[in-house]
């Protein structure tokens, strides 16, 4: 089993734990990783993009000349797609790109992304995130003494507010509860910090 320290904000050892060597010290599978990851950004697509068909754009509906004997092609609306400001043809509309991905894949996509990370000394176990108050400031000055870079990943599960508060307006900063995890973000963040208790759940829950 993965045996790593434990630090406070401090950044300052205060014990060890042992994590599940089903969940961090799975075998990376890329093939997993990228699945997950393109199924995250899927889902994320507003899939809103659209064109006006010929039935849609403004035009009059009126006949631009008479059938025959004018010695022209048969045209017979100012809105047909062969017309400059006429409708388009085949264009975009709008849709929804989200699928659903079998969970063994997202739990093994899990597995991997957190193995890829503690190999690579991308995650650090926090005791808890004790905060005096609420300010950003205060929070900012913790993730310096933790020399966590500009883009970090906290999982932690407590109703932690002054946490929550104090998280909110730091930039590339994101704060999430171990059951909300997803391969994307781990693999996005240059550094992840974990709880202790949040770090127990995920070695428990996905083993």
């Amino acid at each position: 089993m993965p045996t790593v320290d434990v630090i406070n904000l401090s950044n300052s050892k205060v014990g060890t734990l042992e994590l599940s060597d089903a969940v961090f010290g799975a075998t990376v599978n890329q093939a997993l990783l990228y699945e997950a990851v393109r199924n995250y950004q899927a889902n994320q697509r507003r899939g809103t993009a659209k064109t006006k068909t010929r039935h849609e754009v403004a035009g009059s509906g009126k006949k631009l000349w008479k059938q025959k004997g004018t010695g022209r092609a048969r045209m017979g609306s100012i809105r047909s797609p062969l017309w400059r400001h006429g409708g388009t043809t085949h264009g975009p509309q709008p849709r929804d790109y989200s699928y659903q991905l079998p969970k063994k894949m997202l739990v093994g996509a899990l597995r991997s992304a957190l193995t890829a990370k503690l190999r690579d000394g991308g995650i650090k176990i926090i005791s808890e995130f004790s905060l005096a108050d609420h300010k950003t400031k205060t929070f900012a000055g913790a993730l310096s003494q933790l020399e966590a870079p500009n883009k970090v990943l906290v999982i932690d599960n407590s109703d932690n507010k002054n946490l929550q508060l104090g998280a909110r307006n730091i930039p590339g900063l994101v704060l999430l509860a171990s059951r909300d995890v997803n391969p994307y973000h781990l693999l996005n963040a240059k550094q992840i910090l974990i709880s202790e208790s949040a770090a127990k759940r995920l070695s428990e829950g996905l083993a």
